[in-house]
């Protein structure tokens, strides 16, 4: 990295996720410590009246600059851009049109914000997936609209430092997960993760665990077929080729058995698969980064969060280290992207997590 890239303050977009949820107030309490603006310059998409509805309402004693456009941020400030004039209808804990209107407005202009390098990374603050549907915006969430605007095999990534759980499928229904596992799908989340891994996380030799598909990976066929005849054959062209990567494991028992510490990644069938042991082992911390991107995306690992929202009562742990996060795989990838053009640099060695 030169040294140009090791002082640049980097700039850090926010989207601040559903009004009526918990999402203001994660971003707002992050940045009300002044000392998180040593580490980067927050960009908060949203307008001044309703950064200064939710500050009123929370009691957050700290200042914000408004501007209206992301390349006047200043360093040192947080920067509020100015995306609406008007002043929405706030009704806390409340899943509302208004709120999810609000929220995609706020992500619309981030990402495009993101796109034209006016901020290095972005953070988004949790969406309600009802309130967000509109005829111009027909996504699950934030992944899959991430992966359209910003190229590339997104992959779906809940990450700590001792813990990465990826996800085959992310958010469809359970009765249809069989359905879409391909051998193309697994050979190329395994590719993505593996990227990830040593591009984001500075991992040289990634070693990946596959999930079963069913209970006890269908025990050599009696409990369904899909793990026999598509995880194994993909498992064993990935390894054939160089890959680190074993399985399919039983789900049931590969957590309880502390069998993850042996890997740097667990790549998980489905959404419940892989989520439920990850945020029993690490809610709170859990960051959710969408991989495979040419961007960087980052999130807290929880939602919106209504039966708590205005009442001051919002952790903002996860939020925090989802801004720890995208600054730390942010400097990862320059890294690794100057290594990759200068292959004679010292590189220092790095060990499997």
């Amino acid at each position: 990295m030169d040294s140009k890239s090791e002082t640049k303050k980097i700039k850090l977009g926010i989207s601040i996720g559903d009004l009526n949820g918990i999402g203001c107030e994660v971003a707002l309490k992050t940045f009300e410590d002044q000392r998180m603006l040593d580490f980067c310059t927050p960009v908060i998409f949203a307008s001044n009246k309703t950064i200064s509805a939710h500050k009123q309402q929370l009691g957050l004693n700290l200042n914000f600059h408004g501007i209206h456009d992301p390349k006047k941020s200043l360093d040192g400030k947080i920067n509020v851009v100015n995306v609406w004039k008007e002043s929405p209808r706030i009704e806390f804990g409340k899943a509302t049109t208004e709120g999810g209107k609000y929220a995609i407005k706020s992500l619309r202009a981030a990402v495009k914000s993101l796109k034209n390098g006016e901020i290095d990374v972005l953070v988004t603050a949790p969406i309600n997936k009802n309130n967000i549907q509109a005829e111009d915006f027909k996504f699950p969430g934030h992944t899959d609209f991430l992966a359209q605007e910003l190229d590339g095999e997104s992959l779906m990534f809940m990450v700590t430092d001792t813990l990465r759980v990826g996800l085959l499928t992310d958010h469809i229904a359970v009765k249809d997960v069989a359905q879409a596992i391909t051998t193309k799908l697994i050979k190329d989340k395994v590719k993505t993760m593996s990227k990830s891994l040593k591009m984001d996380f500075g991992i040289r030799r990634p070693k990946i665990a596959l999930l079963g598909i069913n209970p006890h990976s269908g025990d050599n066929g009696t409990i369904g077929e899909e793990d026999e005849k598509l995880l194994k054959p993909a498992i064993q062209d990935l390894f054939d080729i160089g890959n680190l990567v074993y399985g399919p494991y039983s789900a049931d028992s590969f957590f309880g058995s502390n069998s993850h510490q042996n890997f740097d990644a667990i790549l998980a069938a489905y959404h419940d698969q892989g989520l439920i042991p990850f945020k029993t082992l690490s809610f709170g911390k859990g960051v959710n980064f969408t991989a495979g991107l040419r961007k960087i995306r980052t999130s807290p690992d929880h939602g919106t969060a209504y039966e708590i929202a205005g009442q001051g009562k919002a952790d903002e742990s996860s939020f925090k280290e989802a801004v720890f996060s995208a600054i730390h795989i942010f400097r990862n990838r320059v890294e690794y992207l100057d290594l990759t053009k200068n292959p004679l640099k010292k590189q220092n060695p790095r060990k499997s997590a």
